[in-house]
């Protein structure tokens, strides 16, 4: 009974060893996501700053309703047009190649809308800052997937979703008191940390592999697991999947409809779909106008927005790779529901004068209900699955579609919001809420559990 005592006691430092020493061996992993995600954070930067920019721009430049809100849309179309070229980018110069690019362009495009004297540079500036902020969306979640051990790939793609939401947040509250014009220089800071820390971190080996630099596929994986790390078995899964998929002929957009690829397609593009057209992009885009029509401060209303989507955010990173995305997708997209009718409720009672005490406090619980509901589940997870789903011969291909039918929807949803609120305010809503109903039955009957399996075991499993 003693020696068990004493046995167990020894056991206890020998296992804090072996963590310590696995914590330390994936710090180059850690870093690496930590620079990806640099281009996260401006692409929250990009995604924010409408928001409280908009009464001080319109104002200082006499700006239409009509012109702020092609301004404001702009993004989402510079945003389509880098989700369009990032995939081949990223598969010609690699991952770190495409996040460098994107870096600059956001760099141009805030020093324009810093130095715009009227609408042409500020639309010009817009522009440029959302094709950096779309092809940030597909290149970092891509980065992390092929970079990540597969027990932490769903937390660290997480990241990427939490670092967007910070930097719409951080957009947010600075905004109320920085000048529009301060405000565009902030968004330079996250785009100068990702381009200079890509110098520090190695390239995906999954693409190094599949260009045939088998040396530096090596060093970044061992890098990337540590020097003391056993490498040899993921070293020769990743090199049997990428010779398998070098006898099949160089992807083109006419492959994806091939039926082996149909699945994934249809994962991939559909949860894009059930992402944007529910709503996001509106209500993210006019918040303060949301919260002034509903009879709340807006500025209240937008820092407890801003905070509250990082928090629910930042707990959910933990639990998605114990979780699984499927749930997670259930649970977030039962409460985006709930929280679009309750937002509709709020208008429909102010538009026919009922109870008009319930309006705002009605209006902020369905806003709120919905950021934190979107924020559990629906804003990360079709990023992370995207990242698994698709084949690496069709990845570059297949990613830029979904990530340009995320931002087609994002665009459609940013440009018509405000005529949708001016035609049925509650209706709106309504309409958003029937969608996501939409998206909960595609979930529940097409979307398949990624959880705990490597990339290879997905993609075999979905499309074999």
């Amino acid at each position: 009974m003693g020696n068990g005592g004493g046995d167990g006691e020894a056991r206890e430092p020998l296992v804090q060893k072996k963590l310590a020493e696995k914590e330390e061996q994936l710090w180059m992993g850690y870093l690496s996501t930590f620079v990806a995600v640099c281009g996260s954070f401006a692409f929250g930067s990009c995604a924010g700053y409408s928001s409280p920019a908009q009464a001080a721009i319109r104002e200082d430049l006499s700006l239409s309703l009509a012109e702020f809100s092609l301004f404001g849309s702009l993004l989402t179309f510079g945003a389509m047009i880098g989700a369009i070229m990032c995939g081949p980018i990223a598969d010609l110069v690699g991952r770190k190649g495409a996040m460098r690019v994107s870096s600059a362009f956001c760099v141009v495009g805030w020093l324009a809308i810093f130095f715009a004297k009227g609408p042409v540079a500020l639309d010009i500036g817009r522009l440029a800052t959302g094709y950096g902020m779309g092809a940030f969306s597909y290149v970092v979640p891509i980065f992390i997937a092929e970079i990540a051990p597969k027990t932490f790939r769903g937390a660290l793609t997480t990241l990427n979703q939490i670092l967007i939401c910070t930097g719409v947040s951080v957009a947010f509250i600075i905004g109320t008191v920085l000048t529009w014009r301060v405000l565009a220089l902030t968004g330079i800071i996250p785009c100068a940390i990702s381009f200079i820390g890509l110098f520090c971190i190695p390239e995906s080996p999954r693409w190094l592999a599949k260009m045939g630099r088998h040396t530096e596929f090596e060093a970044a994986l061992k890098s990337l697991r540590g020097k003391n790390a056993d490498i040899s078995h993921e070293a020769a899964e990743i090199q049997e999947y990428i010779e398998t998929l070098e006898r099949l002929p160089k992807a083109k957009m006419l492959d994806l409809f091939q039926r082996r690829y149909q699945r994934s397609v249809l994962i991939g593009f559909g949860l894009m779909v059930v992402q944007q057209f529910g709503g996001i992009n509106g209500i993210c885009f006019y918040a303060s106008s949301i919260f002034e029509q509903a009879g709340f401060p807006a500025t209240t209303g937008t820092i407890i927005y801003a905070v509250l989507q990082v928090v629910i955010t930042a707990l959910n990173a933990p639990i998605v790779d114990r979780a699984g995305r499927k749930p997670l997708l259930l649970v977030s997209l039962t409460g985006v529901v709930i929280g679009c009718l309750l937002i509709a409720v709020s208008f429909y009672l102010k538009v026919h004068g009922m109870a008009p005490d319930a309006v705002p406090i009605l209006a902020v619980v369905g806003i709120l209900g919905y950021i934190g509901s979107f924020s559990a589940g629906l804003g990360a997870m079709p990023w992370v699955v995207m990242s698994e789903i698709f084949p690496i011969n069709i990845k570059g291909v297949a990613g830029g579609m979904a990530t340009l039918v995320n931002w087609f929807g994002a665009w459609a949803v940013s440009y018509t919001f405000n005529f949708l609120m001016s035609w049925n305010s509650f209706g709106t809503f309504i309409i958003y809420a029937a969608i996501n109903v939409l998206g909960i039955v595609f979930v529940i009957t097409i979307v398949p559990e990624t959880k705990g399996k490597t990339l290879e075991q997905i993609q075999a499993a979905v499309n074999g």
